[in-house]
């Protein structure tokens, strides 16, 4: 198992682009994590909404730092699927990413993920998705 400052290190090694967006992991533990990624305006689509791709994004992030955060240095876990639903418009802040896994096999693992809106408790999008992981 890692912590988040150790997550989010791994993350940063291996996604460069990761560390420039600022993309924080506050949370590890438990089959969780919570990240977080900072509004930059860049983000926005017309019409003023952070787009879907900055939001599928965290999702696939905060499903990763679970999967690090429950079985360690996995780099080589990769993203199998991921189905997203969009809710409602995020508000031009943070965005809040909370990751669960909610099945956790030998090959693969099934989680689920919410996303927020930094001070708004209703739920702007909800995902799903599946990780393979790598052979021992």
């Amino acid at each position: 198992m890692l912590n988040a400052d150790e997550v989010q290190a791994v993350i940063y090694e291996g996604l460069p682009a990761a560390s420039e967006e600022g993309l924080r992991i506050e949370e590890v533990g438990a089959r969780r994590a919570r990240v977080r990624s900072p509004f930059r305006p860049s983000t926005l689509r017309p019409g003023g909404s952070i787009s879907g791709p900055t939001m599928m994004g965290l999702a696939d992030a905060a499903m990763y730092a679970a999967i690090l955060g429950e079985l360690g240095r996995v780099e080589m876990a990769v993203t199998q699927n991921l189905n997203i639903n969009f809710l409602s418009r995020p508000a031009p802040a943070d965005l809040i990413a909370e990751a669960v896994i909610l099945r956790l096999g030998r090959r693969a693992a099934v989680l689920e993920v919410q996303l927020f809106s930094e001070g708004n408790d209703e739920m702007v999008a909800h995902v799903t998705g599946t990780y393979a992981l790598p052979s021992s």
